[in-house]
């Protein structure tokens, strides 16, 4: 779901690794440059790769809070350069 703010939120909750890291990779191919995604995951390997997948995308971990059993990830997605 969009919201004006040009945030994208996406609740994965109850999903297993890798599904969380693989939703948060396709949802950041459809962002703009600037555009926010907010991840909720309740599988806790999620707090190892959704910031390793940051990593290798270049893309901005803004926050990460644990909120009883989920996790609250905040992105900015990056410009992209040209290769």
């Amino acid at each position: 779901m969009m919201t004006p703010s040009n945030t994208l939120v996406l609740d994965l909750s109850g999903l297993k690794c890798p599904l969380p890291v693989l939703r948060t990779r396709k949802a950041l191919l459809r962002l703009k440059a600037g555009d926010r995604l907010i991840v909720t995951c309740t599988d806790p390997l999620a707090g190892i790769d959704i910031p390793h997948l940051l990593r290798e995308t270049g893309d901005v971990l803004e926050s990460q809070q644990a909120h009883d059993t989920a996790l609250t990830f905040a992105i900015r997605k990056c410009q992209v350069l040209p290769g």
